[in-house]
């Protein structure tokens, strides 16, 4: 159960950095650019913990869904960048492929 905890808090800290980053203006604006360091710093090192039990492959397929998702409707909210169909499809398929992961493959840290 740690390590979905772990995993939980990665994504959700890799989530809020990538969303900084584009506040952050290329770096030039302090505490955004603060919150892209420290939160991709924590993310990395609570994937690190995740790795220890969930095979890498599995657990970079479902960070990156997640986060694609995830960050796709932050930058809707914060950012009004709004997908088109095509994006919004894809990222169905997308979530559809974590959820196989997850029910179905031996190797996704059950």
């Amino acid at each position: 159960m740690k390590t979905y905890i772990f995993f939980f808090l990665a994504i959700i800290s890799e989530i809020i950095a990538t969303t900084a980053l584009k506040a952050s203006e290329e770096f030039t604006r302090f505490w955004p650019s603060v919150i892209v360091f420290c939160g991709y710093a924590v993310a990395f090192y609570l994937l690190s913990l995740t790795l220890r039990k969930m095979d890498l492959g599995i657990a970079y397929a479902i960070w990156s869904g997640v986060g694609i998702v995830l960050v796709t409707t932050l930058g809707t909210i914060f950012y009004k960048q709004k997908p088109d169909m095509p994006a919004v499809v894809g990222m169905v398929l997308i979530i559809i492929g974590v959820i196989v992961i997850n029910l179905f493959s031996k190797n996704s840290g059950h």
